[in-house]
């Protein structure tokens, strides 16, 4: 049997890139560098399974590995077809039918048919539905049964009409296809052994260093530019940036703000584009795991304490703009009519004290993230400092992102900082967080029932202006009662030597690869 020179190039980095191994894998890669692309980021990917992973780290390798019925087109957030190449939609808006792609094949040689398309949306259904499935909900929530027709034709019925949902079809949680058979090998997780149908397929992940991908040389479409992709992870962004300027790696994602004239000055490219993100504090609003509690006043009067526009510019340095709402100014369903909370510090030590509101405790991550350049640290600590001034007393506790998502479920706490970068350009996508009872989602757990109830109202009606009334309503509601106080709305932003050719980072935050070359 003939042993293709990929995958023993493959073979050769998996074993090379180990942790013990670093200076063999340097010099093996020196061979042919356009072979080879160096990504890095700032943490180590949750998992690489589409169903049970959240975070933008996951995210850049999945996006390279999975693909939906649909994609978006590269500049923006409107649909084309991936694995579906057509649907039709009932007159009542409940019954859609996808004529899928023929001829796919997952990594491991699965057939790609309307047999895998049930699996996976069947796998995601309530019933089915295992703890880290935050996504479930959000794209097939409104799905009632999936029917196969025949082998490349499949039907699936909704509960109501859904404006969102063709682009949730095309998002990079929970949609992407996933080989039934791997997932029945791996006890229906394959965030150890990801396998679709896309251009790149996994090689290795040496947890904490480092994930490896190689082209699929089988893919149905254009195959990728480069041979290899190497997600390497680099958790300070100083760090980062020195191994550009090195040539160390090719790409960085993650940049700091404040290293942006860094960057530039060692003839770096730095990429960017209006952000389709947020970046705001919630507020423990649950029975139990807080210090102190955290009604509506309290809860207004914590937001008025911050000077948002003060904050904005000093830590961004122009890179983000200040969030009136949690929706980008651009995409639809957004209303400059909503009024935010104003920033009233008199105000707020008045009811902070009348409260007896005299110590909290923040929870926050440590590294950079898409929607907050500087980091969780630094924002909280900022935030720290408008409190103290308010008279409260904030102890700052501060976790790797993965220890962050966790103790977020566990631990004490009484008001943090996230955010969230839009999967699919529609406002649902934003505001359906805090509609939620899942704390992966709705961290705060905060329960409004006439925003619930707008939200329910608005995915079922199509775009236009009585749907942006809806969420404008939903939106003051948010702002009022303080369900969560949006910060910042944050440049998508990274950097790549000058060599590199059609790198592309989303406006939703994935990176997508197949196209990347180096000179």
């Amino acid at each position: 049997m003939k042993f293709s020179k990929t995958k023993l190039f493959a073979a050769i980095l998996a074993v090379a890139f180990s942790a013990s191994a670093i200076s063999t894998a340097d010099a093996a890669l020196s061979r042919k560098p356009q072979d080879n692309f160096f990504l890095a980021t700032a943490t180590d990917p949750l998992g690489l399974d589409p169903a049970l992973v959240d975070d933008a780290e996951s995210g850049n390798v999945i996006c390279n590995v999975y693909e939906s019925l649909f994609k978006f087109k590269e500049d923006n957030t409107d649909i084309v077809p991936s694995l579906a190449e057509s649907y039709t939609v009932s007159d009542d808006g409940l019954v859609y039918t996808f004529k899928l792609r023929q001829g796919v094949k997952f990594h491991d040689g699965t057939p790609f048919n309307a047999e895998a398309v049930k699996f996976n949306i069947d796998r995601q259904m309530p019933e089915n539905v295992v703890p880290k499935m935050s996504y479930a909900s959000l794209v097939y929530g409104d799905v009632v049964k999936t029917e196969v027709v025949d082998e490349y034709t499949v039907k699936v019925t909704l509960r109501k009409p859904s404006t969102p949902f063709l682009h949730n079809l095309a998002m990079n949680y929970a949609a992407p296809m996933v080989s039934p058979a791997a997932l029945k090998a791996n006890n229906n997780n394959v965030n150890q052994a990801p396998c679709g149908t896309g251009p790149y397929k996994f090689v290795a992940w040496d947890r904490g260093q480092q994930v490896i991908v190689t082209r699929n040389e089988d893919y149905w479409g254009e195959p990728a530019k480069t041979q290899n992709l190497i997600f390497r992870v680099m958790p300070e962004a100083s760090a980062r940036v020195v191994a550009l300027n090195n040539g160390e790696v090719d790409a960085i994602v993650g940049v700091d703000v404040n290293v942006v004239d860094q960057i530039k000055q060692a003839g770096n490219t730095l990429y960017s584009s209006e952000g389709m993100n947020v970046s705001y504090m919630f507020y423990n609003c649950r029975d139990t795991g807080t210090t102190i509690k955290l009604d509506k006043d309290v809860r207004r009067a914590l937001g008025m304490a911050i000077n948002k526009k003060e904050l904005v510019e000093t830590l961004y340095k122009g890179y983000a703009t200040p969030a009136d709402t949690i929706l980008p100014t651009f995409v639809p369903g957004y209303s400059p009519n909503v009024k935010p909370l104003e920033y009233n510090p008199e105000e707020a030590k008045k009811i902070l004290e009348q409260k007896g509101i005299k110590s909290l405790t923040i929870i926050t991550y440590s590294g950079a993230r898409a929607y907050n350049t500087v980091g969780g640290q630094v924002l909280a600590e900022a935030v720290q400092a408008y409190l103290d001034k308010v008279g409260v007393k904030a102890d700052v506790l501060v976790y790797d992102w993965a220890t962050f998502k966790a103790k977020l479920l566990t631990d004490t706490w009484d008001i943090g900082f996230v955010g969230w970068t839009g999967d699919n350009g529609d406002a649902d996508n934003f505001l359906n967080l805090f509609s939620s009872d899942d704390p992966i989602s709705n961290q705060g757990l905060w329960v409004n029932q006439e925003y619930r109830d707008l939200i329910a109202k608005g995915v079922s009606l199509k775009d236009g202006a009585e749907r942006t009334k809806v969420y404008e309503q939903a939106e003051q509601i948010l702002a009022d009662d303080a369900g969560v106080y949006p910060i910042s709305h944050a440049m998508v932003l990274a950097a790549h030597r000058p060599n590199v050719k059609h790198f592309l980072l989303h406006k939703v935050g994935n990176t997508y690869l197949d196209k990347v070359s180096k000179e």
